[in-house]
């Protein structure tokens, strides 16, 4: 069993990934200090937010600023391990309405073989630029809710993500489409999975399964030592078949206007 200190190492880690993977959403903005907010521009909250509050003395503060920098865009703040204890309370205090919480679950890269085996149809391929990257944008914007008149805003927000993180892009492939996806940020020791989607059309087909375990593998080969990510309530069960463990939780809030 891991000591505290191990512990609260491990999560240290692990929410600074997840910043930087929030963060590099910002094209239009992004701030450090004692709110850290990033603005995409789009009309969609998954992009727009405050990932950290460093201090609740200055929680009025950090709240008019936030809603300065993210006005005319819906957004999120996200409330973590790396926030201060009272947070929660503070954001509702001053209008912040409660979304739910998302856990947060992490597992050991030292070994990634699951015991699933994917069916042969499904081809997990390493993806950059180009087309394959706007069908990418386009599968997982359709399982997020994303309006179609934004796919080419989203392309170019994953073109434009700074370089401070290796980047790994999966898609699952069916009879030469896109089905599924993932993305991986290799950050401070950590793979951190975001957008695990697979379409509507093509579930329980074992393809998050596959992405699962692809993205493991791609951590490992690049010396990650520990996968994490925020689980939706459809994926937490497959995490957990994988290994995964909740460790923490964020808390959403959706800022006022």
């Amino acid at each position: 069993m891991e000591s505290t200190s191990a512990v609260a190492a491990s999560l240290t880690r692990v929410t600074a990934n997840f910043r930087q993977y929030l963060v590099g959403w910002g094209l239009q903005d992004r701030t450090e200090g004692d709110v850290e907010v990033f603005r995409s521009g789009l009309a969609q909250p998954q992009f727009n937010g405050v990932v950290r509050l460093r201090s609740l003395d200055g929680a009025e503060e950090a709240m008019a600023t936030a809603r300065e920098r993210l006005a005319g865009v819906p957004w999120w703040w996200w409330v973590g391990p790396d926030s201060p204890a009272g947070t929660a309370e503070a954001l509702t205090g001053l209008g912040a309405v409660p979304l739910g919480p998302v856990p947060l679950m992490t597992r050991s890269l030292d070994r990634v073989d699951s015991g699933e085996e994917p069916s042969p149809e499904v081809k997990v391929e390493e993806i950059g630029h180009g087309a394959r990257l706007t069908e990418l944008v386009r599968t997982y914007s359709a399982s997020m809710g994303v309006s179609p008149d934004l796919e080419a805003q989203v392309v170019e927000a994953e073109e434009s993500r700074p370089d401070n993180a290796d980047i790994v892009r999966l898609a699952a492939v069916v009879d030469g489409q896109v089905v599924g996806t993932t993305v991986v940020i290799m950050a401070h020791q950590v793979a951190g999975l975001f957008i695990v989607h697979v379409a509507a059309s093509h579930r329980r087909r074992g393809i998050g399964g596959a992405l699962t375990q692809a993205a493991l593998r791609a951590g490992q080969e690049r010396g990650m030592r520990l996968a994490a990510l925020g689980a939706s309530a459809m994926g937490e069960p497959l995490y957990r078949r994988f290994g995964f463990e909740t460790v923490s939780h964020y808390h959403l809030f959706s800022g006022p206007a």
